[in-house]
């Protein structure tokens, strides 16, 4: 199948194209009914003479195009209705009925402060245009009101409250927020790329809206992709603090699959600068080697990397609840674990060539012993808590 992708160059246009990519050379095999051969990338700057060879030959048609911010209210109507009167009109002119899909907002709903809306009018407009186009030729029409879409290459300092505030805290930047209690409903791009495909398919997920929300039906006349998430500005904000300060405090947050926290993330990750793509760790080092704290979570322990020099002797100590996991990665060692007020111990020897786990239980107390006469011993150890200097559970006792 051939794709036809309008305003490929804008934030959900890179996405899918990429995406689209992705099937077309084999690197994404979870959507094994997709088959795509060519992708057509049309955007303002495309050669007009381009769109009519395209819609002769797409077998589904992507509009994304449109206007958000113009210097002019007027070019809303031309960019959001006049191209897409272009479009239909050349997939006639040409009797190709392929699907076609077309990007609008919730704006169009009309609803609210969005009443007087030029946008929304505009993207009215344009859905009106779909849906007679669509009784008109036959052709399946997919018409989307999207809510904020967010994600990795969003434009800051456009029109994304949210990719601003990613942009301009990963640099450092002052923000302003006017009203923290502010919600805002956010359609993940990843979200809403699997919904694309999903009307490729033909299983895309039908409405009706009241008001700005979008309710399931199976008949529904418009389509929306199924999952969204609302958080305040301030939500939001405090969330890309604790991303921002992370590097320093070493604690990883709460990021559940498909939770809210795990996608805004991954967007304000996107808007690194290079210098902060590489930060550095806190090691504590004497004659022994060193030990270095990687990472900790709320909830899940923490993780930590020890280096021990040739023929030294680290640990000699028992916990009551606390249980570890070394995991040797490089060099060779004896890890001795005896069990308190008895002469039972139990032995493993370890190695940087075959990479094992090693259990230290609650109530045993513990060494790890580096074999080798040059070599360093390179542990990675995970703890199911994060160390409290003032609850340690930690008590010195020789293996």
């Amino acid at each position: 199948m051939n794709i036809l992708v309008t305003g490929a160059k804008g934030f959900v246009g890179r996405n899918l194209v990429e995406n689209l990519k992705n099937i077309r050379d084999g690197k994404n095999r979870t959507r094994p009914a997709i088959k795509v051969d060519e992708i057509f990338e049309y955007d303002i700057d495309s050669n007009p003479d381009e769109l009519d060879s395209f819609c002769q030959k797409a077998g589904f048609v992507f509009n994304l195009a449109g206007v958000n911010r113009p210097e002019n209210p007027a070019d809303f109507k031309k960019g959001n209705f006049g191209f897409a009167s272009t479009l239909l009109d050349t997939l006639e002119k040409y009797k190709n009925k392929a699907p076609v899909m077309l990007s609008s907002s919730v704006q169009a709903t009309l609803s609210g402060r969005f009443g007087t809306s030029e946008y929304g009018l505009s993207k009215k407009a344009g859905e009106d245009l779909f849906f007679d186009y669509g009784r008109e030729t036959g052709a399946k029409v997919f018409v989307y009101r999207f809510p904020n879409i967010v994600g990795k290459w969003v434009r800051p300092n456009y029109n994304s409250a949210v990719g601003t505030f990613c942009n301009n805290i990963a640099n450092d930047l002052p923000i302003k927020v006017n009203d923290p209690a502010v919600e805002l409903e956010m359609l993940f791009i990843d979200d809403l790329i699997e919904e694309m495909f999903d009307a490729m398919e033909g299983k895309e997920h039908r409405c009706e809206f009241e008001g700005v929300n979008a309710v399931m039906c199976d008949d529904g006349k418009y389509c929306f992709a199924p999952v969204t998430h609302k958080a305040t500005l301030g939500y939001i904000v405090n969330c890309l603090k604790t991303f921002h300060d992370q590097p320093e405090t070493i604690l990883m947050p709460e990021i559940p699959a498909g939770s809210f926290e795990k996608k805004l993330y991954s967007m304000y990750l996107s808007y690194l600068p290079k210098e902060k793509a590489i930060y550095s760790f806190k090691t504590n080092e004497d004659e022994r080697g060193s030990f270095t704290e990687l990472i900790k979570t709320l909830d899940c322990g923490q993780f930590s990397v020890n280096i021990s020099k040739p023929g030294i002797t680290k640990g000699e100590h028992w916990h009551n609840s606390k249980w570890e996991l070394f995991i040797v990665v490089s060099g060779h060692g004896l890890i001795r674990e005896r069990k308190i007020g008895t002469d039972e111990v139990i032995e493993f020897e370890v190695s940087g060539d075959k990479i094992q786990a090693v259990h230290m239980l609650p109530g045993y107390t513990h060494n790890i012993i580096n074999l080798s006469e040059t070599e360093n011993l390179v542990t990675i150890m995970w703890a199911n808590e994060i160390f409290d200097p003032s609850k340690p559970d930690t008590f010195y006792e020789p293996v």
